[in-house]
């Protein structure tokens, strides 16, 4: 590939934002080994907005040739209180599950999980002396008001009451960045703030900047609580309503069964012939027409068309949107697509020795 076809694929879509576009290209065109991470706190089941979202731009970067990696956050994770802020039980399955998942989500996705690198948050921390004095040098070029500001990257809201722990926790997001020396970072664009302060903060530091990649957030299948809503609150509510692993009804997991996924579609918040907000055409538009053409089957009954296919995603959408595809048909024909496409996920936790870790994780979520 050439630096324009390598910039095309990092941009592909999920990929919504690109901070900046002139920094990638700098780096591809000067030839620069980048390395690229995305930073996981260890937490709960993996849904596909955490998934397939990760390994399809893990699979982009690599088909650009950059070094890829996933850094399993387990002291963020015993910062935030995740698994009762049990450290013994957080790492356990931080090397467990939640890298089992990572690793067959990004292979699902077209990716190879045997080429990216896994890097433990307390391997990082104990085998480096300078980790803590860039925490400290990170902090001293922060307001107490910024890191406030930027606590909603734990999944807080600013207003929330913190300890101080808590206000640790941004500075050393970055300060994973830089220890790291990553020169690409990635998140869904509900992590933007921490990567808006390393950039902010690398050049005071003697850093260079690194370029930092946003993905879509995907929404969650629940109804608003409010509905209708006005246009202009529409971006505000997405950023509400996204995929939540504390809300079941809401994701789907990677390991769901299909009779699970075609439960959880169909009792999906699927306004007919709405596409401002619609969960459903979100899951189609992000997941299955990724790079807008693919061949998306709709079966149904002759009374009601027969079958339909298209090839592209403006089509399915314009057909929605006159009402020419009913909402249980499209429900029905993206649970069946997302069984086909998880059917790897589910052969792995099927194992006995993947298996034991799920069952594991399940009864720790319900006990703690």
């Amino acid at each position: 590939m050439d630096t324009t076809e390598k910039i095309a694929m990092v941009k592909r879509p999920p990929t919504e934002e690109v901070l900046t576009t002139a920094d990638l290209k700098t780096f591809f065109d000067e030839g620069r080994h980048i390395r690229h991470y995305i930073g996981f706190e260890i937490s709960g089941l993996i849904h596909l907005g955490t998934g397939l979202m990760t390994g399809a731009k893990i699979a982009d970067f690599q088909k650009a040739g950059i070094d890829c990696s996933v850094f399993l956050a387990d002291w963020h994770a015993w910062i935030n209180n995740k698994f009762g802020g049990d450290m013994e039980t957080i790492q356990r399955v931080a090397v467990g599950y939640f890298k089992e998942g990572l690793a067959v989500s990004i292979a699902a996705m077209g990716g190879d999980p045997d080429k990216v690198r896994f890097v433990m948050g307390s391997e990082l921390y104990r085998d480096s002396e300078s980790y803590w004095t860039n925490v400290i040098n990170i902090s001293k070029n922060l307001t107490l008001a910024r890191v406030r500001k930027s606590i909603t990257i734990m999944g807080r809201q600013q207003a929330e009451d913190v300890n101080f722990a808590q206000l640790i926790y941004p500075p050393m997001q970055v300060a994973d960045i830089f220890e790291q020396d990553l020169s690409l970072v990635h998140s869904g664009m509900d992590q933007r703030k921490a990567h808006v302060i390393a950039r902010e903060v690398a050049p005071k530091l003697g850093r260079e900047k690194p370029v930092a990649v946003h993905h879509r957030l995907l929404l969650g299948l629940n109804q608003p609580p409010i509905w209708p809503v006005e246009k202009e609150k529409l971006r505000e509510l997405w950023s509400q309503m996204k995929m939540s692993k504390s809300i079941p009804k809401s994701a789907v997991f990677i390991h769901d069964s299909p009779e699970e996924i075609h439960d959880k579609l169909k009792q999906a918040f699927c306004p007919a012939q709405n596409t401002d907000f619609n969960p459903v055409l979100d899951w189609a538009k992000t997941i299955l027409f990724r790079d807008g053409e693919s061949e998306f089957v709709v079966h149904r009954p002759k009374k009601f068309g027969g079958d339909i296919t298209f090839y592209d995603y403006d089509s399915l959408e314009t057909a929605f949107a006159e009402g020419d595809l009913h909402p249980l048909d499209l429900k029905t024909a993206v649970a069946e697509r997302l069984v086909d496409l998880l059917a790897p996920a589910r052969d792995h936790f099927s194992k006995p020795k993947y298996a034991k870790m799920l069952e594991e994780l399940k009864v720790i979520k319900v006990t703690r």
